[in-house]
Order: C-alpha cells, then structure tokens, then sequence
C-alpha cells in the first residue's frame, strides 16, 4: 500500500524516489517558516488602519533602512559564522527577538511605538526568513531539481500559510492577539533541526556534490559585498526591478484594503486579514504541488514567470470597470495565490543559474533591501495620488495595470535567460 503511493506521488509530482525524504523534509522546513509568518502577519496587519497613509508610509520608509541594516548584518554573518551554522542561527536570532517583542507588549500594552517596533520587525522577517530559506534550497538542490521540485516544495508554504491564519482565526478572539506572538517564535525552533538534517543527505541521497567543504567555512568578503553584487550583475539588476514592479501591485491593493477596513476593531481585522490569507492559500496549495512543475517543464519560464502578471492585469482592467470592494478583496486573493504558487517559485529558480556567494548575499539584497524600497517609493506614490491627485479606486486600478503590463513584460524576458541558460548547460 505504501509502495503504491509512493509509486504514485513520484508520477503525479515527478520527484524521483531518492528525492523523496529530502524534498518532504524541505516541504516542513518552508511550512513550519510559513505557519510562524502567517500567525504573525494577521496581528501585524491589523495594526496598520491605526494609522493614516502618510503615518503608515512612515512606517514602510523606516522599515527600508532597517532592512538596509539587517540586510547588511546578515552579509557581515555571512563573512563570519561557518556555512552549516548560519542558515539555523538566522531562524534562532528572530525566535529570540519575538520573544523579546511579545515581553515588551505585555510590559508595556498601550505604547504605540511598540506596535509600530513589531510592525517593522514582522516586516524585516517576513523577507528574510524566505530569502534565506530559498537561498538555501537552490544550494541543496541542482538546477535539473529545482524546475521539477521547487513548485512541490513551495506548496509547503502554501499549507503553511493555511496553518497560520487558521491558528489566528481561532486564538486571536478567545486567547487575543499578543499571545500568538508567543507561538510563532516557539515554531521557529523546528526549522533549525531540519537544515542540520538536510545539509547529511544533500550529497548521499540528492547527489547534489556541491563542495561540502564550504560548510565547515564561512563565505569570505565584506559587509556590503552582497550590494556590490547586486550593483554589478546585470541578472540580479533584472530581478531587483521584477520586484519592484511587483510591490507597486502588492502596495496599492495593501493601501485600498487598510482604508476600507479602518472602522472596524483590531481583533475582528486580524481576523479578516486572517480569512483572506486562508483563501489565498487554499487556492494556491494544490496549483504549487502538482501545476507549477509540470507547467515550467513543459513551457518553460518565459511562459511561466509572466502569467501571473498577465492575469494581473485583466485583474486591474475589471477594477477600473468596476470600482468596488468585492473586486478589490478578489484581486487580492488571486493575486497573492499566483505569487505563491507560480511566481514565487519560477522565480526563485532564476537564483539556481549563479553561485553560493550570491545567493546567500546578493540574494538577500533583492529580496528584503530592494523589495522593501520599493514598497516605500510605491507608498509615497499611493499617497500623492489619493491625497494630492485625489484619484479613486478606478484611477489607481488603471495605474496598477500600466505597472502590471512593465511587470509582465520583464518577466517573459527573465524566463527567456533563465530557458536559454539551460539549453546552454545541456
């Protein structure tokens, strides 16, 4: 019986039988991340309609500079703590510090400058908990691997996305908000015995003959090392601005959602930020497990990567048409299941075609430094158009779909360099 199934969920997800502990344990790595994020995200959010757009615009341009700060912490960790302790030590660092975090709102309950410290801090961690996470898988698995597994394997943080909101939707009205803080940080302990198990088998059972060497080292370099790189590649360039068309879609949606629900209390907001994040995942799970494999392999990433832009933008067009609120909270859930389930993991396959330094620095620089400038440029730009231009839902759909077409269009041509560097390799 078991046989058979193994048999077939090899066919159904093409991961090869040798493959099987690895990708399942990396499947809990990035659910557990996942769950610990989404039990957080909720609180986080409902905070924000305590704030005003140029309040919580603030807020976002402070987070940036933190994140240029962590960012450059990390690449100084990177230079210092040997490879095979760095990955658990980042997981460690940021249970300790929510622990801190949930101490202080007790101590101090009604202190606005301790929820807007949690806001920022979930923020930095949201980014460079996947990061790192992801950078760490395209060093566990070959290229060949990461366009068969990397859909799969992402589906974990589809579940585990799943797992968090319904942990909210159920503690945060009986036990109330703070106390999920307190269960989030004790989750982010798991994720370190699995990267100590993964690093045995990468090379016994994965064949993956990355110099295990560089394990018992760390990577070399200065604190900024990961910038310089980013400043000079022009592929990680490519990416950087992918992300930041994409915040401009993710920001605008954000904003409109944080306004409409500001009369509402913040337990009842954590748990409706908490109900869209559990539709959001339950659409994506099952397309990441089984969909985004076969559909990269069969097309590749030039098809891929800019399909969910495309269904972005018609998005967008029929919120233009139709400026109303069941429109908006619809392109919200679409949009963040494309992301998770399609996006997220085409475009962290981009990540497989350069080496270990840039992934573990460079990488980093993308994902949190370079996504959270764009969240403050898009933030500030959101603002001037509500309150200086006085545009509407409509106008500012419009505008999002301009963005949306840019976005689309680079990534057909990041897919295309992805598909034409592995017809080179082959």
């Amino acid at each position: 019986m078991l046989l058979r199934f193994f048999t077939l969920f090899t066919k159904a997800t093409k991961v090869e039988a040798h493959e099987i502990k690895a990708v399942f344990l990396s499947f809990a790595f990035v659910f557990t991340i996942l769950a610990s994020y989404y039990i957080l995200r909720p609180v986080r959010d409902a905070m924000s309609s305590d704030w005003t757009d140029v309040e919580l615009s603030t807020i976002w341009t402070f987070t940036f500079l933190i994140s240029f700060f962590v960012v450059s912490l990390y690449g100084f960790a990177c230079s210092k703590i040997k490879f095979k302790f760095l990955v658990p030590s980042v997981y460690g660092f940021f249970a300790l510090t929510f622990l801190l975090l949930f101490l202080l709102i007790q101590f101090f309950p009604d202190l606005n400058l301790i929820n807007q410290i949690f806001y920022i801090w979930v923020s930095v961690f949201s980014l460079l908990n996947i990061s790192v996470f992801w950078s760490f898988m395209a060093d566990t698995y070959n290229k060949e691997q990461a366009k068969r597994l990397f859909g799969f394997i992402a589906s974990g943080s589809s579940l585990g996305a799943i797992f968090g909101p319904i942990i909210a939707l159920a503690l945060a009205g009986v036990a109330g908000s703070d106390s999920l803080i307190l269960i989030s940080a004790s989750m982010l302990l798991i994720p370190i015995a699995i990267v100590f198990h993964l690093e045995k088998i990468r090379v016994a059972e994965l064949q993956n003959t990355t110099a295990s060497e560089f394990n018992e080292q760390p990577m070399g370099s200065n604190i900024l090392a990961g910038f310089k790189t980013f400043a000079t590649t022009p592929v990680l360039l490519g990416i950087g601005l992918f992300i930041v068309l994409y915040s401009g879609i993710s920001t605008f949606v954000y904003f409109e959602l944080k306004n409409i629900l500001a009369s509402i209390d913040q337990d009842t907001r954590t748990q409706i930020w908490a109900g869209m994040d559990l539709a959001v995942n339950v659409l994506a799970v099952l397309t990441a497990m089984f969909g985004t494999g076969r559909l990269v392999t069969r097309f590749g990433l030039s098809v891929t990567l800019p399909l969910v832009p495309m269904i972005i933008i018609v998005g967008l067009l029929l919120v233009t048409l139709s400026p109303m609120l069941w429109a908006v909270v619809g392109l919200q859930v679409v949009r963040r299941a494309g992301e998770y389930a399609v996006t997220k993991p085409g475009r962290e396959m981009l990540f497989t075609t350069v080496d270990r330094d840039t992934r573990f620095k460079a990488k980093s620089v993308i994902d949190v430094v370079v996504y959270r400038g764009g969240d403050i440029f898009w933030a500030w730009a959101f603002t001037g158009l509500t309150q200086l231009l006085g545009f509407g839902l409509a106008s500012i759909a419009f505008v999002g779909a301009v963005i949306a077409s840019a976005w689309s269009l680079l990534a057909f041509k990041l897919g295309r360099y992805f598909d034409s560097h592995q017809i080179n390799e082959n």
